[in-house]
């Protein structure tokens, strides 16, 4: 989707995105066309993916449940020498991928799920310019989906907008104060774009103290340790700990 700086997120077409969708699933039906093109995405958006969540369901994939750390899928044989698809390319395929919407979008220029929806697209793409536009328009109608604010937000860590994008975490988490996707995001933008390893802390001990049983919790508790092994450690300073 979903904030895009990457190694920051997981794409949703792995098992991540877990909060209700923003638009619902696409009734579209798929063509091979198609299939290739959200394949190519995966594999892409795949590589170039980390440790962000998702605020809402992938409009063009099977629902995910939660962010894992898996690794993209291999190529097919014949494909490993092949150049991957350059942003032209990937907005090109995009476009195709979010035609069907788009052709909806005409009769319905009100409808906040399928704004989301193609917001969607364009985030999946990496296109994140055209997914916050998208988002922002479904925003306008209905302000209080945390789920795609949340989206918004990742959006702009990935376009290196960290302040806008913490911003727009705190406006999520005022309407829904328990969103965990919303408080994780918010912890890994203030740790990696804003080097502020007390905020991540404290945002990811929020998130466990409210859901105890959320499906990352250990992802959190291994964030936090390693957090906190930087907590000394001024910008510009040498260390030899990784940052992850």
């Amino acid at each position: 989707m979903a904030t895009r700086v990457w190694p920051a997120f997981e794409n949703h077409f792995e098992d991540e995105h877990m909060a209700e969708t923003s638009g619902g699933n696409s009734s579209q039906s798929w063509t091979s066309t198609q299939a290739y093109i959200m394949a190519v995405l995966c594999l892409v958006v795949g590589c170039a993916v980390g440790y962000l969540l998702r605020g809402s369901v992938s409009s063009s994939a099977p629902a995910p449940a939660a962010a894992t750390a898996q690794q993209p899928a291999m190529p097919p044989a014949g494909m490993g020498q092949q150049q991957m698809p350059s942003p032209d390319q990937l907005k090109a395929m995009a476009d195709k991928q979010a035609a069907p919407l788009l052709d909806q979008l005409k009769s319905k220029p009100n409808d906040a799920g399928l704004l989301a929806q193609i917001g969607n697209m364009y985030y999946d793409a990496q296109v994140f310019p055209v997914a916050i536009d998208y988002y922002q328009k479904a925003l306008a109608i209905n302000q209080k989906n945390a789920a795609v604010r949340t989206d918004m937000a990742t959006a702009m860590f990935y376009s290196g907008n960290f302040d806008r994008a913490i911003a727009e975490f705190d406006r999520a988490l005022k309407d829904d104060p328990k969103n965990g996707n919303a408080l994780f995001n918010r912890g890994i933008v203030k740790w990696q774009g804003k080097m502020d390893v007390n905020g991540a802390v404290a945002d990811w001990e929020l998130l466990l103290k409210q859901n105890p049983s959320y499906e990352q919790a250990d992802k959190v508790r291994m964030y936090i340790a390693q957090a906190k092994k930087h907590a000394n450690i001024k910008p510009g300073q040498k260390t030899e700990k990784p940052a992850m």
